[in-house]
């Protein structure tokens, strides 16, 4: 067995580990769950959690469990039905879950969400507060969004469960997010065809890794390696670690805690992000979109700067004081999200204005800023 010593400082500093393991890896082919992969699942979280840490799974495979009980053979179409068979899915899921854990004396806990629950802020700190005690009382969450009632889920809103695992990790501020799906990691190539290999370490999430997705959606997964890219970039952004792997493998979460060379390792981009500063940058919707001149990019990327309305040049979306905006550069590309200190309207009349005219065109100045350096999360990583 190799050790990567960067890896083996990576497993020492988790303490927590937030897994997600896709609809490919928990089903058959045809659609019924695979049972013996759940109790697979739940041998490997008890080895982890008899090293003392703490493990949260984000599991798919509600739907499909619901297929397979009420004997369908394909993913329905309309979102009446697909709520029906994951509200059917969901409680055989959760029972295989506690039924295989209870066997190591752990117990599965099922916690549901919308995207509503996290873009809200009271809701979110309350999510965070429940998964915290779940933890210290040494259940196993079992997270899922809420089919039955989040429409946005099942028509690829919240992006599917490899963005939440992303979320959840920034919520819970856990070290490491594995992913689990039904190919090794992020392949230089095409992973059908020999002579592509898996890459062990990538240190800078850039477009260039775009070039390396070969994604076969369809059936029951509506996630990809695409997804989990932006699943890495949301988790790394807010300075964790993420390791994409094969949840195929039996003891995959005790090699990637041993140190081995398994899968892919995203390395966290920079220092840890606040909690706070995760819900406002890496959370929430953004309601609208601020487009700035070259200058300002600089000022708030580079230099740390809060966003004055002298430096902004476009307004798009309709949003109120206090919801949180996307800021984008002359070319378009988002580089930071914020609270905004007025509303959309207000910085359509004031863009481009000096902090003195404010006043004149307003009434009166309520802030200096259009977002305070405070509020703001800058989520691309240049620097001077």
């Amino acid at each position: 067995m190799v050790v990567d010593l960067l890896r083996q400082e990576i497993a020492a500093l988790a303490t927590t580990i937030v897994v997600k393991v896709g609809t490919r890896v928990l089903t058959r082919d045809d659609g019924q769950l695979n049972e013996d992969r759940i109790e697979q699942l739940a041998n490997q979280v008890h080895r982890v959690t008899a090293t003392g840490r703490k493990v949260v799974l984000v599991s798919s495979g509600a739907v499909g469990a619901g297929m397979g009980r009420l004997g369908l053979k394909s993913r329905p179409t309309d979102t009446a039905q697909l709520q029906a068979v994951a509200a059917v899915g969901q409680s055989i899921l959760v029972e295989a879950y506690e039924r295989c854990l209870h066997r190591h004396g752990l117990h599965a806990a099922q916690v549901l969400l919308t995207a509503e629950d996290l873009e809200h802020r009271l809701r979110y700190l309350n999510a965070r507060n429940t998964l915290v005690t779940l933890l210290q009382l040494g259940a196993v969450p079992i997270i899922n969004e809420n089919d039955t009632v989040a429409v946005e889920e099942l028509q690829n809103t919240f992006g599917d469960n490899d963005r939440l695992a992303a979320i959840v990790t920034n919520l819970i501020r856990a070290p490491l997010l594995v992913l689990l799906s039904d190919v090794d990691g992020l392949f230089d190539g095409d992973p059908r065809r020999p002579g592509s290999h898996v890459i062990p370490t990538v240190e800078q999430l850039d477009a260039s890794l775009s070039e390396l997705v070969h994604d076969r959606l369809g059936g029951l997964s509506k996630g990809g390696m695409a997804s989990k890219l932006e699943a890495a970039r949301l988790a790394t952004t807010g300075g964790e670690n993420v390791i994409i792997a094969s949840g195929g493998d039996a003891n995959v979460l005790s090699r990637i805690l041993a140190a081995e060379t398994v899968g892919t390792l995203f390395l966290a981009q920079g220092r840890r992000v606040a909690s706070r500063k995760r819900w406002i940058g890496l959370t929430v919707k953004p309601r609208g979109r601020l487009t700035l001149d070259a200058g300002a990019q600089a000022a708030v990327e580079r230099k740390g700067r809060s966003l004055l309305a002298a430096g902004v040049v476009d307004v798009e979306g309709r949003f109120e004081k206090g919801d949180v905006v996307a800021v984008r550069g002359p070319d378009g590309v988002e580089f930071a999200r914020g609270l905004s200190n007025y509303d959309a309207d207000q910085v359509r009349r004031i863009k481009g204005l000096k902090t003195r005219q404010i006043a004149e065109v307003l009434g009166s100045c309520p802030y200096d800023e259009v977002i305070h350096r405070d509020n703001m999360v800058v989520t691309s990583r240049k620097t001077s």
